[in-house]
C-alpha cells in the first residue's frame, strides 16, 4: 500500500467532529418500517451488495412496505398494488410481511437470520397489541396479525415478480470502451471491464425512461471548463496531494460509503428526532428509495451514454488532450487505491446524493442539522446543518479522492434534483378519487378476502 495514502488514512482519525443539538442516531421512538429498513441495511451489507445494486433492494422493499400499509388505510395514492387488503388487517404485521418477503427472495442466503428477526418483530406486535389502538398500534389480536401477513406477503410478490422483468439480470459483453482521447478505458491498478451496464438500461422505477435526467455531458477537452476540472483533480485528488487538507483528506474517505446505507440511517434519524408515524416513515423511506433508485439508473445512463475517461487514465495522457491548459503528469495517482470500473460521467455518488438531498428536504425542511457516519471511518461523526451542504460536500469527496472531474458532480447532482423532483410529484401522492397504481402493471384491481386470497375484479387500467 502506498505510504502516502497510508498517511492520509491516519490522519483522518484526528477530525472527529462533534456538536450539540444534531441528530446523531435513533431516538426513543421506533416502528416496524424504520426496524426493517435496518435489517435492510444489515442484508445488504452481509451480501457486500455493491452501492449500484444496493438501491435497488432498498426501493423494493419499501415499495412493498409502503403499498402493505397504506393499501389497508388508503391514505395516499397506491404506488403499484392497487388491490384491496383484507378487512381489519394489521398494519404492522402487513409491513413486516412485505419486508420479510422482499428481502428473504432478494437474499435466500439469509433466510434464517431473517426468519429470526421476522419472529421477534410479530412477538413484538403480539406483546403491545393491549395497549390499543393508536397512531401506530391497532391493537393487533391473533386475527388481524394473520390477515395482515397474508396481506403483505400478497404485496411482496407482486412487486417482486413486477420487478423480476426490470432488466436488472440482463447479461452484457464486456465493455472495454475505446482509446481516443476522453474515451473511458479499463483503470489501473486491476484494468477490470466496466461493471453494471444493466443498470443503464433497467426499467426505473419512477421515471419515464433511463434517459430522462441524462445531463448535458462533459465539457469538451479543448475547452476552459475541461482545463480548470482536469487541474483541480490533478492538484487535490493527487495520492501525494501537497494542496488537499485533512480535513479534505477524512471527506474524501468519509462518502467513501455505501451511499444508498448511509442515506438511509441519516433518514431513519432524521424521522426519528421528528416523531414520525409509521404512515409518515412507510410514506417517507418509499419516495427516498425509489429516488435513489431513479438516480442510479439516470446515473448509469449517462455512464454509458457519454463513456468519458476517469482522471487517473486523463492526467497520465495529458498531453493527448489537445488543450493547451493542461499538463501531463505520467506517475499521477487518485488518492482511491481503486478507481471503481466504470465511467467518469456523471458521479453516481453526487447523482444519488442530489436525490437524497432533495427528498429529505422536501420532507423535513433543508435547514435541518444532522450528523452522520460511515462505515469506513468508524468512530468518526460528521456533521451538517442542511442536506443541501451534504451533498455539496459528497460533490468535494469525489475530487479530492481523485476519482471525478468537477462537472461530473455538479451535472450529476442536477440530474439527482431532477429525478427527486418528479419523485415527489408523482409517487405517494395524497389520496384522491384515483383507485390505480401510479406505475403501469398488469394487474388488474384485485382484492384478498378475510382468509389472505387474493380475488380478480375490474382491470385497473
Amino acid at each position: 500500500m502506498n505510504r502516502e495514502w497510508m498517511k492520509a488514512r491516519a490522519a483522518i482519525g484526528l477530525l472527529a467532529f462533534s456538536a450539540a443539538g444534531v441528530i446523531t442516531a435513533r431516538a426513543a421512538r421506533a416502528d416496524v418500517v424504520t426496524d426493517w429498513n435496518e435489517n435492510t441495511q444489515a442484508a445488504i451489507k452481509t451480501a457486500n451488495t455493491a452501492p449500484a445494486a444496493t438501491a435497488r433492494v432498498f426501493a423494493i422493499v419499501h415499495a412493498a412496505v409502503f403499498d402493505a400499509l397504506n393499501g389497508i388505510e388508503r391514505r395516499y395514492v397506491p404506488y403499484h398494488v392497487d388491490f384491496d387488503a383484507p378487512k381489519d388487517a394489521s398494519r404492522r404485521a402487513a409491513a413486516v410481511q412485505a419486508a420479510y418477503g422482499a428481502l428473504v427472495k432478494l437474499f435466500p442466503a439469509q433466510k434464517a437470520t431473517l426468519d429470526v428477526r421476522r419472529a421477534a418483530s410479530l412477538a413484538l406486535i403480539e406483546e403491545t397489541a393491549e395497549g390499543g389502538d393508536s397512531e401506530d398500534n391497532d391493537g393487533d389480536d391473533a386475527e388481524h396479525v394473520a390477515r395482515g401477513i397474508a396481506w403483505g406477503q400478497a404485496v411482496a410478490d407482486d412487486i417482486l415478480a413486477w420487478r423480476s422483468a426490470d432488466g436488472f439480470s440482463a447479461a452484457f459483453p464486456p465493455y472495454v470502451g475505446g482509446t481516443a482521447p476522453g474515451q473511458w478505458r479499463p483503470t489501473p491498478p486491476d484494468f477490470r471491464t466496466a461493471v453494471f451496464q444493466q443498470i443503464a438500461t433497467m426499467v426505473p422505477f419512477a421515471i419515464p425512461s433511463p434517459s430522462w435526467a441524462r445531463p448535458p455531458g462533459p465539457p469538451a477537452l479543448t475547452s476552459a471548463q475541461y482545463a480548470s476540472d482536469f487541474n483541480e483533480v490533478k492538484s487535490f485528488g493527487s495520492r501525494s496531494s501537497s494542496t488537499r487538507t485533512a480535513q479534505q483528506t477524512q471527506i474524501a474517505f468519509f462518502w467513501d460509503d455505501n451511499g444508498g446505507v448511509q442515506w438511509n440511517r441519516i433518514a431513519v434519524a432524521v424521522a426519528a428526532h421528528h416523531h414520525n408515524t409509521l404512515s409518515e416513515n412507510a410514506r417517507l423511506l418509499a419516495v427516498l428509495n425509489i429516488a435513489l433508485a431513479d438516480a442510479g439508473i439516470a446515473a448509469w445512463d449517462g455512464k454509458y451514454f457519454y463513456s468519458s475517461w476517469r482522471p487517473v487514465t486523463a492526467i497520465p495522457l495529458g498531453a493527448t488532450d489537445s488543450n493547451p491548459w493542461t499538463e501531463a503528469d505520467p506517475g499521477w495517482l487518485p488518492l482511491r487505491p481503486l478507481t471503481p470500473a466504470h465511467q467518469e460521467y456523471p458521479s453516481a455518488h453526487s447523482t444519488n446524493t442530489g436525490a437524497a438531498a432533495v427528498v429529505l428536504a422536501a420532507f423535513f425542511g433543508d435547514e435541518t442539522s444532522f450528523s452522520a457516519t460511515s462505515d469506513p471511518l468508524p468512530g468518526i461523526v460528521r456533521n451538517w446543518a442542511r442536506f443541501s451542504d451534504a451533498a455539496l460536500e459528497v460533490n468535494d469527496a469525489r475530487v479530492y479522492f481523485g476519482i471525478h472531474f468537477r462537472s461530473a458532480v455538479v451535472d450529476g447532482r442536477a440530474a439527482g434534483k431532477a429525478v427527486a423532483e418528479y419523485v415527489l410529484a408523482h409517487v405517494a401522492e395524497r389520496a384522491h378519487p384515483r383507485r390505480s397504481g401510479q406505475t403501469k402493471h398488469d394487474h388488474g384491481v384485485r382484492e384478498m378476502n378475510p382468509d389472505g386470497q387474493i380475488t380478480a375484479g375490474d382491470s385497473g387500467e
